[in-house]
């Protein structure tokens, strides 16, 4: 065996929320943290970069001051065994843009773009996650062949830690909650 084929020791075991603060950013692109083990993400493509950068910026102009909607950093889930995701959309507290990591209670909605291998993470897995760790609304957004992507809307019942289904929206995303917004998604 070669040194190129060894396997660096991250790969084999769980890491803790103080060995991951010690990596540099650099090191922590491209993965998420599952009950202490890194996953690696394949890069998102184009359209699905493109799809998620939309639509934050446009919750970013709907939510009012006191939210802020942005892409592609840490929500840390839990501290033991570590479990950070990184949502495609997070909107989060305006007056948490300082604090790091990102707790679930500093964020009111996460969407997930899915694409090719992403299928039933986003579709089963981190629903169960964000649920259990009490984000209020969950989105899924799936690319449909016709261009115009389907935005799937979930709520949290706060009793049962599980999401309700909500809406689904086919051309233009209208909704009362968690604030106001109309998103024309052929534009997305």
């Amino acid at each position: 065996m070669t040194a190129e084929m060894v396997a660096p020791a991250w790969m084999h075991q769980q890491i803790t929320a103080e060995e991951y603060e010690s990596w540099s950013e650099e090191q922590c692109a491209g993965i998420e943290i599952v009950d202490g083990m890194v996953v690696v993400s394949p890069s998102a493509s184009k359209r699905h970069n493109r799809l998620a950068r939309l639509l934050a910026n446009a919750l970013d102009a709907a939510a009012g001051p006191d939210w802020n909607a942005d892409t592609d950093f840490d929500v840390r889930l839990q501290d033991v065994p570590l479990t950070n995701r990184r949502p495609d959309v997070i909107v989060y507290r305006a007056d948490t843009i300082d604090i790091t990591p990102t707790r679930p209670e500093h964020v009111l909605l996460v969407a997930e773009v899915v694409s090719p291998g992403s299928e039933t993470t986003d579709r089963i897995v981190k629903v169960d996650q964000y649920a259990k760790a009490g984000i209020g609304f969950y989105w899924r957004i799936e690319q449909a062949a016709t261009g115009t992507p389907l935005v799937y809307t979930y709520l949290l019942d706060p009793a049962t830690r599980t999401y309700r289904e909500g809406d689904v929206f086919a051309s233009t995303l209208k909704i009362t909650v968690p604030f106001a917004a109309e998103i024309d998604l052929g534009q997305i």
